[in-house]
């Protein structure tokens, strides 16, 4: 019932989250070489900054969580509630299941793969390891632990192909003596950054372990419910001393393992009587029988100092959080704010929270007597930094407010003029491409090559309309985009779209109807697997054609809504579709990977596309007059650069991932517990390096720093690197030489001007038309 209060507490709202300050001392951030980018070659900076003055007493915000719609999905999408992979496990809740969230390997497969919070990975031991423990283990990878892949000398600098880090370490597993091979996994209480995982000796039994799982959670807690506690390890115990208490009615032990390691481990009864837990072997710390109480675990790296502030927050545990968050009136700066519900704030303790590099470097000020010097190791995201607080406010102060459809950068904003020449030049290539098959083009068994397709002839209308001004051209466009369109807002493409009532999300019907029932179908859209990489270039083609055509909206635009919905619901009040699918506020990036279990978690490939999704909804709020929307997609689109710098574009001077992997420039695909220079399609450094720049749009300069393009474009793609542009076929070299226009718009505009420009060049996403207006627009041509 506690559990069931506190999201309760969230949904109405409550803000009762106060902040710990902490003793005002200063602190050295555990990356801190990374939270402070440098200047670019030409000595400005691109990248996002620490924030220098506060925000979060601005008065006036524009709420960024404002629901979009609360209503059913249009009539048009029908509804289907057999989905093919089954709820695992789950208890009945009202809001639909996040399916892209870091907990879903608890209800996925044999429900034994790891969940990673950062810094630590829980899994259900299920009778594995020395310990043959029922119970849930936990592991904190260091550095040293990691396993690369070989070098690849092509590369300057020879970097590693991937690194690992192993699984299944039991280091500690929070188990009871009667858990054995009846045991059953559940979970309830599922948000966007939160999960409840149950252990229970029987289906049907009421003693159990609760352990709320929240990202970045300081301490691993595990509440048991008349049980005898069984502390294991399948590392082994070489020591555990009896540590005192740090106050009433805790109770503490150091147990070092034969890795060397030390962990901290906190036993709170509910009958506030010591438990005298006892050391029976090298795996066993065993407690009393009929035992119900709290125990609390933490990895703790910095002796006696962290001994002191993990004992300062022992008994407080965060149960749930909250993102809430704001845009200043005039567009410029946002403050967001992540909120935990402290479920032991009646021991007056305040949280101990773990934030990754990104959210130091955007913390406010205010923040700065929270953060302390307790660092760990995260798998993939450098090391993360103990902050003692109920709550951060972080800050983005470099919103692309003023972005728009046309060319853009950082340095001249939105470019509305264009010589004579390059308007001859456009006009040349979009008479052709105008007259292109849109129908055929787009009408595909794939909704990710179909909505790429829309995209393209609505960025080709919108180059013919506004940039070269020949608005009857373009009127002819647009009634054939519109048509096109209109296939798709009817529902009679080739796999219709379904309301999936089972998980809460707008899902392809090509894995319900192909008779294999091929859960790759359409890049695993039906098992939510890219909805924002799929749906985000609808919306971008959709906000172009409601911008040209404003009549256009009233038909159309609940239809588009539902898509950002299923992606991008900002609101609990929303109950068709879970909070934020795909867009991670912990992390700071989306999760690509749906309902399939992974041994390495959740994933993503593509930044461009996932920084494409926030574009198009920014804009898609712009045109319809939804300020939220539009809020909300500025605030992403930064977030989204800061942490692309930090984790996936890999600048020289990358502190963040490992010095021997930095060279490849991209991560390729990152997982939360490896990273892999590679994509799902091949291996050729074309695609590894081109699926971060795909599709090249206006955000394509804010995300996409001059130095980041620079280094890359040097290490692989200049005439002596190793992959030289000008040999690279089809449309994979048409997307180099666009990208190219971020640092020599010169070069790229005349490679697309050419006469012998070959359109095989261009993929299906992208044309000719628009390539030559992005390069003109960047380079004033």
């Amino acid at each position: 019932m506690v559990f069931s209060r506190l999201k309760e507490r969230l949904r109405s709202g409550h803000q009762g989250f106060p902040g710990n300050t902490g003793s005002g001392a200063s602190h050295t951030p555990c990356n801190s070489a990374t939270a402070y980018p440098g200047p670019s070659p030409s000595g400005t900076t691109d990248f996002p900054s620490r924030p220098n003055s506060t925000t979060a007493g601005v008065a006036h915000l524009v709420d960024v969580f404002q629901a979009i719609d609360t209503r059913p999905p249009p009539r048009e999408i029908t509804t289907r509630s057999d989905h093919p992979a089954p709820r695992l496990g789950i208890a009945a809740q009202n809001n639909p299941i996040s399916t892209n969230r870091f907990y879903a390997n608890l209800f996925l497969g044999g429900q034994t793969q790891g969940v990673w919070t950062h810094p630590y990975s829980v899994s259900w031991s299920h009778g594995s390891g020395n310990a043959r423990s029922w119970g849930m283990s936990i592991s904190q990878i260091d550095d040293y632990q990691r396993a690369y892949g070989p070098q690849n000398p092509a590369i300057p600098g020879s970097p590693v192909q991937y690194f690992i880090n192993p699984l299944g370490i039991q280091s500690i597993i929070l188990s009871a003596t009667e858990l054995g091979d009846s045991t059953v996994l559940t979970t309830d209480g599922l948000e966007a950054s939160s999960v409840n995982a149950n252990l229970q000796p029987q289906a049907s039994s009421r003693s159990g372990i609760k352990f709320p799982l929240v990202q970045g959670m300081g301490f691993v807690t595990g509440i048991y419910t008349d049980l005898q506690p069984a502390i294991q390890s399948s590392v082994f115990f070489r020591n555990v001393a009896k540590s005192g208490s740090p106050r009433p009615g805790v109770f503490k032990y150091t147990a070092t393992l034969e890795d060397g390691k030390e962990w901290l481990i906190y036993t709170m009864p509910s009958n506030g009587q010591d438990p005298s837990f006892n050391l029976t072997s090298n795996t066993l710390l065993q407690g009393p029988r009929g035992w119900t109480g709290v125990i609390q675990v933490a990895r703790n790296p910095a002796g006696a100092p962290g001994n002191a502030v993990f004992d300062g927050s022992a008994g407080a545990y965060a149960a749930a959080a909250k993102v809430t968050g704001g845009v200043s009136i005039d567009g410029t700066t946002a403050t967001y704010k992540l909120s935990w519900i402290n479920a032991g704030s009646s021991t007056g303790r305040p949280l101990i929270m773990f934030a990754l590099p990104h959210h130091l470097s955007s913390f406010d000020p205010s923040m700065g007597g929270a953060v302390t010097n307790i660092c760990l190791t995260t798998t993939t995201k450098g090391k993360a930094t103990a902050v003692i607080a109920d709550s951060w406010t972080l800050i983005e102060s470099t919103l692309p407010k003023d972005m728009g459809f046309s060319p853009w950068s950082p340095a001249t904003g939105n470019v509305a003029h264009f010589s004579s020449n390059t308007i001859t030049a456009i006009i040349r290539a979009a008479s052709s491409e105008i007259n292109q098959d849109m129908g055929a083009q787009s009408n595909l068994n794939s909704m990710y090559y179909a909505g790429k397709a829309l995209s393209k002839f609505a960025t080709i209308v919108y180059t013919i309309n506004d940039i070269a001004n020949e608005t009857s051209l373009a009127q002819q466009g647009l009634s054939k985009l519109k048509a096109a369109f209109t296939l798709f807002i009817k529902n009679r493409q080739m796999f219709p779209l379904v309301y999936d009532t089972v998980w809460g999300g707008i899902v392809s019907s090509a894995s319900y109807r192909d008779k294999t029932n091929d859960a790759g179908a359409d890049f695993g859209n039906t098992h939510y697997n890219d909805h924002h990489f799929h749906y985000g270039y609808f919306i971008h083609a959709a906000a172009i054609v409601g911008f040209l055509d404003p009549a256009w909206l009233a038909e159309n635009k609940d239809w588009v809504n539902t898509l950002v919905r299923d992606v991008a619901n900002p609101s609990l009040n929303d109950n068709y579709f879970p909070f934020s699918r795909s867009f991670d506020w912990f992390h700071g990036h989306s999760f690509a990977k749906g309902l399939f279990e992974s041994g390495d978690s959740k994933d993503q490939e593509s930044t461009s596309e996932d920084a494409m999704f926030a574009y198009a909804m920014k804009m898609w709020g712009h045109v319809i007059g939804d300020a939220s929307m539009e809020a909300r997609g500025n605030l992403m689109l930064s977030i989204l650069r800061r942490s692309f710098q930090h984790y996936f574009l890999l600048e020289s001077d990358n502190t963040v991932q490992p010095a021997n992997f930095i060279g490849n420039k991209v991560t390729g695909i990152l997982f939360e517990n490896k990273i892999d220079h590679t994509t799902y399609f091949g291996d050729n450094f074309e695609y590894v390096q081109g699926i971060h720049m795909i599709p090249l749009m206006p955000f394509s300069a804010f995300i996409r720093s001059k130095r980041f393009v620079t280094e890359e474009w040097n290490a692989y793609f200049a005439e002596n690197a190793v992959t030289p542009a000008s040999k690279v076929a089809g449309g994979w070299k048409g997307l180099l030489y666009a990208n190219l226009a971020i640092i020599d718009p010169r070069a790229s505009f005349d490679f697309f001007a050419s006469d012998s420009f070959d359109p095989g060049w261009l993929d299906g996403g992208a044309s000719r038309t628009w390539y030559l207006a992005f390069a003109a627009g960047l380079g004033s041509l």
